[in-house]
């Protein structure tokens, strides 16, 4: 059979956390009561002139800034013309052929552009069926979303794999939220992703026909729905047949994927420039001063977890792109000598409070929790000590030092004595394990160890405890 590579191109949709709509005053504030926070511009009534966000406009730089786009000095609004239920005015006030932000890079995927734009209201389907527009009986609009202002990043066709576009969307969304320009509340709508598929032979120098995924609303729903449709495609293409340029709809339950409509292309929604609104200037000073205000970005923080406290690659990037974790880590680790050990650590944590749970909202302060780690790891207590100190933080927080002393959890070390006449014992109650380590079988020593810490409640350090073992047995 022959093999096909997938090229898959994003357009993603990002709602901008901003007070007002994009091109009117009406309030933003989602799960009210339908259509209470509308007026003439953005409900599309005639004569009714709009006039542009500023801080849509900054949010949309800071954007395009984190992804190292090139900002335009100047750009257009245009009007995108178009029918649909959900579009008052008949047309899409967006941009074109001179968006705001042109061509920049995020990781291992090229930006093509990024624009401002408002967003359609919401469309309700009740009824019979899916709860698609085909099967619903009855639709009725929600009008507050209208006008909503939107960010719309499109990328170079750079993904070739439903696992990579899941990735790289972490990384985008991640970017976003540290940007603080929306809460890329997927479930919300707050990002929305479509997404372009094509696949052809191996070798080929063209791309196949591409077909679009429209508003897929989670990264797994993404993932699956890619997927299904490479698979489809080159089902299509071993039969015989050919692929036809379309949107379609994937539905997670059932994994089905429904045609909805041919695939629009530029000249289908005749743009033109806005009539009612003037270019939009952005000056070299406001450029800078933008830039001047980006926080740090969960690739470079992970590029400093590295460079600073000696993290492996894979773990800084965890914690990078976690902020509530990331944070929580640098506090505890402020002052510390043993930042590995204290990320190393976390998973421990995390494990007891959940993964859901931001760590600033348990009982363990960061402090406790760095002291809790200097402890295990200058010996003062064991690993096992460790974990029941760690159980009691979390259960009621308090000092580690303080739990060690009332709980009689400090370390025993051969130098205390009778860490020496337990090991003894040990061996003398398992002499066919003691045997087998002699004979050079080292898991045999599990028994030997076990022995001891059940003596020792846990308090001996494993480690030393092994040596002893060598030392008794003289291997």
């Amino acid at each position: 059979m022959t093999e096909y590579v997938p090229t898959i191109g994003l357009e993603i949709h990002v709602q901008l956390q901003t007070k007002t709509k994009m091109f009117c005053g009406c309030e933003l504030s989602f799960g009210d009561e339908p259509n209470i926070h509308t007026c003439p511009t953005c409900l599309g009534l005639p004569g009714a002139l709009p006039v542009v966000n500023q801080r849509a406009i900054e949010y949309a730089i800071r954007i395009g800034l984190a992804l190292g786009c090139e900002i335009a000095p100047r750009s257009l609004f245009h009007r995108k013309n178009y029918f649909y239920p959900d579009n008052p005015k008949a047309y899409q006030i967006s941009q074109y052929d001179v968006p705001i932000c042109g061509a920049g890079r995020l990781g291992d995927v090229r930006i093509h552009r990024a624009h401002v734009e408002e967003d359609a209201a919401k469309l309700i389907h009740s009824g019979a069926g899916s709860g698609r527009i085909h099967d619903a009986q009855r639709s009725v609009v929600d009008f507050n979303r209208a006008g909503t202002p939107l960010v719309e990043i499109v990328t170079e066709p750079d993904v070739h794999s439903p696992e990579q576009a899941r990735e790289w969307l972490t990384l985008l969304r991640e970017t976003l939220r540290a940007l603080d320009v929306s809460d890329v509340d997927m479930s919300q709508g707050s990002l929305r992703c479509d997404a372009n598929v094509s696949v052809a032979p191996k070798g080929a120098t063209e791309l196949g026909t591409k077909t679009e995924l429209k508003n897929m609303n989670s990264f797994a729903f993404l993932e699956k729905g890619v997927r299904a449709e490479i698979d489809r495609q080159v089902s299509l293409l071993e039969a015989g047949g050919r692929v036809t340029q379309e949107t379609l709809h994937y539905d997670p339950s059932s994994g089905e994927l429904t045609s909805l409509r041919s695939k629009e292309e530029a000249h289908d929604y005749r743009y033109f420039p806005e009539p009612d609104m003037p270019a939009l200037v952005v000056t070299e000073a406001q450029r800078q001063a933008i830039a001047a205000a980006l926080p740090e970005l969960p690739s470079d923080r992970a590029a400093r977890f590295e460079r600073e406290y000696g993290l492996a690659a894979e773990r800084a990037h965890e914690l990078a792109f976690n902020r509530p974790l990331g944070e929580y880590y640098e506090a505890a680790v402020s002052g510390a000598k043993h930042p590995v050990a204290v990320a190393n650590w976390l998973a421990s944590l995390v494990e007891r409070i959940g993964s859901e749970v931001d760590p600033s909202d348990s009982k363990v302060t960061p402090a406790a929790f760095g002291a809790l780690v200097a402890l295990v790891e200058e010996k003062q207590i064991s690993r096992d000590a460790g974990r029941t100190v760690l159980d009691k933080l979390v259960a009621a927080g308090g000092e580690p030092q303080a739990i060690v002393e009332a709980e009689g959890l400090g370390a025993i070390s051969a130098s205390d004595g009778g860490l020496d006449e337990i090991v003894a014992a040990a061996i003398a109650n398992d002499p066919d394990a003691a045997e087998k380590v002699r004979g050079g079988n080292n898991k045999a020593m599990g028994p030997l160890v076990g022995y001891v810490m059940k003596q020792t409640k846990g308090r001996a350090d494993g480690g030393e405890v092994g040596r002893l073992i060598r030392q008794h047995l003289g291997v």
